[in-house]
């Protein structure tokens, strides 16, 4: 097993092979962090009352337990990850499952490369592991990925959390999408599922469209 110190050094120099290493070699650590051996409560109830429509495309998708659920349920559903490791996973888990998913390697702040749009895109907890710079061209990004009047779910760990990590404050998600290009329909308190944690973490759920 990598050992934690490790893990962080790699991934402060080399973020993509940091990620690579952990879901090949140390998966516990993402278990430990932000894979929760199935889908994000908060995403799973947005698909259970419909609010997640259409074709739909998950960002930072790991090992796809978020949108297995959801095409589960029906949808198309595809899912880019900067991580080949975690890809790898979650194609074999759709292989077991019976379910039709795109997973892909690809880079979030490129999402033009996958040449279509999408009726919604979800993000558990990629937004709020992007720098500040990374936020701000993910932003543009996501758009050339979205129909207009398509819709943005957003999960992320709040500014609120007490432990320490990457976190979004509300005001960010405000200053983030304005400018007269998107919609913030609603952003709500909310938690992140952990394994370790029993109430898991602080976090905002948003709902952001494009015009």
């Amino acid at each position: 097993m990598l050992k934690s110190s490790l893990v962080k050094l790699i991934r402060k120099f080399d973020k993509r092979r940091g990620y690579d290493m952990i879901y090949a070699f140390d998966e516990s650590h993402a278990f430990s962090n932000w894979e929760v051996g199935g889908p994000q409560p908060e995403m799973a109830r947005l698909a259970d009352r419909g609010e997640i429509k259409g074709a739909i495309l998950e960002v930072g998708c790991g090992t796809g337990e978020n949108g297995l659920y959801i095409a589960a349920h029906g949808h198309e559903v595809w899912g880019i990850d900067f991580a080949s490791s975690a890809i790898e996973k979650a194609k074999a888990k759709a292989r077991e499952r019976g379910l039709k998913v795109n997973f892909m390697v690809g880079d979030v702040l490129n999402l033009q490369s996958i040449g279509r749009t999408f009726d919604s895109v979800i993000d558990v907890g990629l937004f709020h592991s992007l720098d500040p710079v990374h936020r701000q061209l993910f932003v543009p990004s996501l758009r050339s990925a979205l129909k207009p009047g398509g819709t943005y779910h957003l999960l992320c760990i709040s500014d609120r959390e007490p432990a320490q990590g990457n976190h979004v404050s509300h005001e960010e998600i405000m200053t983030s999408f304005n400018g007269g290009e998107w919609n913030i329909n609603y952003i709500h308190e909310a938690r992140l599922k952990t394994v370790n944690e029993k109430n898991g973490k602080l976090g905002w759920l948003a709902s952001i469209s494009r015009l």
